[in-house]
């Protein structure tokens, strides 16, 4: 016993000499590097730095200014004004700079919102300098909420969701209009017509509740949320420093304290046994009293289970009535193939995505769903699409998991990622040449096309967008993520739908204006146009920060350089590449006409794209409203033009400075077998 304790205090004292000497070296580290100061933000130490602070203190990504003795944070289109740096939870906090203490009228200068920070939502180990969650935990928690500020062409009076700006901004707006705001992301049920988004910012004031359904709240509040500004975490930086490149790294809910995945270095196996030889007697003491308690809780999770076990025997009972010819795989397999869900791809509001690799040799994507709705309507739904789909250009399901409440899916690698981070990639090494882009717009439309015409059954997608395409290492795309999709009979050209589905920015108007046309693959088609208009301008249809107001909403931008007969403005381009540029234009734009019946089909967009270009006719200029809506607009209001200026972030679907009183558009163009 004696030798034991001896033995026992020998390694405390080593352990103490390591951590007094890695503690006095940091000390040393600091001294050279004294803290900064700008206006009311004092002590401005690593990461952070000032700018002209000495090169060493501090990291570059996270250099900020001082102007006009304010402290400036610059992200990624606008600065913003820093209220306040937290080091204990990692966190910095803004404001936008076009709000004003004194001024009720002042509102939001730059759009932003979750989307802006998608590589900092889904992936830990981002490069990204800001995270919009502390992502880093076993859970997603957001750090803000939105506020939407719509500009509306007459009076909303029946949604309660409209909280009216008009003791305020009314009147002292450049806009014209009826400007109004909204607590909490806006759904597609709450778009009224007529409106149209102005701005999107965030906000993190503790006093907005947006998770629950509560009548209103009145625009001081929304006000005072708006100033107080928004949080955004530097937490992987802080992992940067805590653990190893290329480590897993995780995070407390309740202090924020750092932990390492296993392989930790010396100094921290070395800290780590001080804490345990403290707390060994404390957590003996709990153990005995959570023993006590282990019976009740076995039988809460007894009745639990009996109650929600329905719910998986739906889908177990599903997949055995029909043949599939993908592989059932169970919990541990999955576990095994995924080496404990060790590499993780990245995460969203369907679960997490983990690379994996077959006994057989390939590696594969493990998409593990978090607990579905209903009685999982969505994971059947997506089996049943994608697992009877075999096309080079759709992701193949190869496998899938059902054991008890644990749901995954297997796919097919796609070592080249999505669609998004290669054509909005502000990275100068990550380029797309015309070539490749006009290769991949093919593979799309063949696989939409397939997905509409090869199948026995008709699948409309429904979600087209950048960050559905996948592409794997020679560049071939793959349609991706069928939670959405719908199986039809191959001979009926309507859908019946409850609610409108997609993402809004790629959404056809006819899911939101029934008055132009019934709901059928034309949707698809129009989202697909979107989708090819960003590729080919390799940047949002919408873009705030454009030098000129008439080149904020690119699709009409574009079409009135082309209807002047001007060129393409490109930089560093060849005339081939820009010809290459103008084909995906024109059939982008016969993609997004306003009716369905003037769209053409999928198999008519392949041989649209295969053609030559002089082949291609100028389409009608695409409107953003049904005829008739216009029509009524004009009767209330002035005959003269309105101007409504608008912003938003890419997650929202957005109308830019346009004339809301245009007269009947007389189209003079022939639509020949374009549509169909």
């Amino acid at each position: 016993m004696r030798h034991s304790l001896m033995w026992r205090q020998r390694v405390l004292s080593v352990v103490l000499l390591f951590v007094v000497a890695h503690i006095s070296a940091t000390m040393e580290q600091e001294d050279a590097c004294p803290p900064s100061s700008c206006g009311k933000i004092t002590n401005i130490t690593h990461p952070f730095r000032l700018k002209g602070d000495p090169i060493g203190c501090g990291d570059k990504r996270y250099e900020l200014a001082c102007e006009n003795d304010v402290t400036v944070l610059y992200l990624y289109w606008g600065k913003y004004n820093v209220e306040a740096i937290n080091y204990d939870n990692f966190t910095v906090r803004v404001v936008d700079p076009g709000l004003q203490q004194q001024n009720c009228s002042s509102l939001p200068r730059y759009f932003l919102s979750l989307t802006n920070f998608s590589d900092a939502i889904y992936y830990y180990n981002t490069t990204d300098p800001y995270q919009a969650s502390y992502g880093l935990h076993y859970w997603r928690e957001f750090l803000f909420h939105h506020i939407v500020l719509l500009n509306c062409s007459h009076p909303v009076a029946d949604n309660h969701k409209y909280v009216n700006t008009a003791s305020c901004v009314n009147g002292q707006s450049k806009s014209k209009g009826y400007i109004y705001a909204i607590a909490g992301d806006l759904k597609a049920e709450d778009f009224e017509v007529g409106c149209h988004v102005k701005v999107v910012t965030p906000t993190s004031w503790w006093g907005l509740d947006t998770d629950t359904d509560r009548d209103t709240y009145s625009y001081t509040t929304i006000l005072e949320s708006l100033l107080y500004g928004f949080e955004i975490s530097w937490m992987a930086r802080a992992c940067e420093d805590k653990c190893e490149q290329n480590r897993h790294c995780f995070s407390s809910s309740s202090n924020y304290e750092l932990y390492c995945a296993q392989g930790n270095s010396l100094l921290e196996i070395l800290q780590d046994t001080i804490f345990y030889v403290l707390e060994v007697e404390f957590l003996f003491c709990a153990g005995k009293f959570f023993i006590g308690l282990l019976p009740f809780i076995v039988f809460f999770i007894y009745k639990w289970r009996k109650r929600h076990l329905s719910v998986y025997e739906n889908i177990e009972n599903y997949l055995q009535q029909n043949s599939l010819t993908t592989i059932g795989y169970s919990y541990k397999e999955i576990k095994k193939m995924s080496k404990g869900f060790k590499d993780k791809l990245g995460e969203g509001g369907y679960g997490s995505v983990f690379k994996g690799k077959l006994r057989s040799g390939p590696f594969v994507a493990i998409k593990v769903l978090r607990k579905s709705k209903g009685k999982g309507q969505d994971f059947m739904s997506e089996i049943a699409t994608i697992g009877r789909i075999h096309h080079q250009n759709v992701v193949q399901l190869i496998g899938y998991c059902v054991e008890d409440s644990k749901r995954a899916l297997i796919y097919e690698f796609m070592s080249n990622g999505s669609l998004d981070k290669l054509i909005f990639s502000k990275n100068e090494n990550i380029h797309l040449s015309y070539d490749q882009i006009y290769n991949i717009s093919i593979g799309i439309a063949r696989g939409i096309s397939y997905l509409h015409h090869g199948c026995e059954m008709k699948i409309l997608h429904f979600d087209i967008k950048p960050h559905n395409i996948l592409l794997d290492e020679k560049f071939t795309p793959k349609v991706s993520d069928f939670g959405l999709a719908k199986l039809y009979p191959i001979d009926d050209d309507i859908v019946t739908m409850t609610a409108a589905r997609g993402t809004i920015g790629y959404m056809a108007p006819e899911l939101f204006y029934k008055n132009i046309g019934r709901i059928s693959h034309k949707a698809d088609v129009y989202s697909f146009g979107m989708l090819l208009m960003e590729m080919a301008s390799k940047r949002k249809n919408l873009n705030p920060h454009v030098e000129h107001s008439s080149q904020l909403y690119f699709p009409f931008w574009i079409y009135n350089q082309l209807g002047k007969e001007k060129d393409i403005e490109m930089e560093d381009v060849t005339e081939e590449e820009k010809k290459i540029a103008k084909k995906l234009i024109i059939v982008s734009l016969w993609c997004i006409q306003l009716k369905p019946d003037d769209r053409p089909s999928m198999n008519i967009v392949v041989e649209m794209l295969e053609g030559n270009l002089e082949s291609l006719e100028i389409p009608p200029k695409p409107l953003l409203y049904p005829h008739e809506t216009m029509e009524e607009d004009q009767k209330i209001y002035s005959s003269q033009t309105t101007t409504i200026d608008t912003i938003s972030s890419s997650g929202y679907s957005v109308d830019t400075t346009t004339d809301l009183m245009v007269s009947d558009v007389k189209t003079q163009y022939s639509l020949k077998n374009y549509t169909s």
